[in-house]
């Protein structure tokens, strides 16, 4: 596929989706947000798909939203008459992926400075690991716009005193990737230079599972952590029978028991 504002790789079962904005530190452009929102599409859609990596090229993974191209607003606009959409009206997702409706796993490789809505890749990728001399802002107060939906997402992993005054603190308050790998928010941290492998070294580790077993074990976390924990348990066990039902439920067994790799079919 061929966009413009990003790139689009799919090799050994891995869709690397790379910002492509060096030049504006991958600020995300109306354009920019809609190739992202096809991009991430294909890779739900292809079969050739078991996983996606994110990542981006030059000095900034992603800066947030491009507020010279959508002066006065600062968020990314649509091109839909006004609240048209479904989309309109549910919170932007921008750079993020569709992480509540997607069933792929997502692993983040943040290789420079990320700020607003780049902010959002580490609160709704599933595995995030980062190069060792990033910083991590939120900028929104400091240009006179509330942290909404960013704030809200990394408020439910950082420790609440410091999601408020990281949020609080706009421009004023940059954090280390080293700081967010001790709150847990980052779970690697690499040398710049050797982030692109350990990020396909991941996501190669998470394919040698069953896939099936792997989505349905995603979204049985994601889902359930907006559930009180009971119903979160039964909506997980419904998951675990549906995948019992598949050939790759067979397979797993029957490979131990002949002390060989599985063969996964994804089926």
């Amino acid at each position: 596929m061929t966009y413009e504002t990003i790139l689009y790789d799919v090799s050994e079962r891995i869709a690397t989706i790379t910002l492509n904005r060096p030049e504006v530190l991958n600020a995300i452009s109306p354009l920019m947000a809609r190739e992202l929102k096809d991009a991430y599409a294909a890779a739900e859609a292809d079969p050739e798909v078991w996983i996606v990596i994110v990542t981006g090229v030059g000095r900034a993974f992603c800066t947030g939203a491009d507020v010279s191209d959508i002066p006065g607003t600062g968020q990314v606009v649509y091109e839909e008459a006004y609240l048209s959409t479904h989309e309109q009206w549910d919170a932007p997702q921008e750079a993020s992926p569709p992480f509540r409706t997607m069933t792929k796993p997502v692993v983040a490789a943040i290789q420079g400075l990320c700020a607003g809505a780049g902010m959002d890749l580490l609160s709704t990728a599933d595995v995030v690991i980062a190069a060792d001399h990033v910083e991590f802002l939120d900028p929104h107060v400091s240009i006179g716009l509330v942290s909404a939906r960013e704030a809200v997402r990394y408020a439910r992993v950082l420790p609440l005193n410091v999601a408020m005054r990281f949020a609080l603190m706009g421009k004023q308050e940059r954090l280390s990737a080293q700081r967010f790998y001790d709150l847990g928010l980052i779970t690697e941290l690499v040398p710049v230079d050797e982030l692109p492998d350990r990020a396909r070294e991941i996501a190669r580790m998470v394919n040698r599972n069953a896939p099936l077993a792997v989505r349905g074990t995603r979204m049985a976390i994601r889902k359930g952590l907006a559930l009180p924990v009971y119903e979160a348990e039964l909506l997980a066990e419904t998951y675990r029978e549906r995948v019992t039902r598949t050939e790759d439920a067979l397979e797993g067994p029957k490979a131990f028991v002949e002390k060989r790799a599985p063969e996964w079919q994804c089926r």
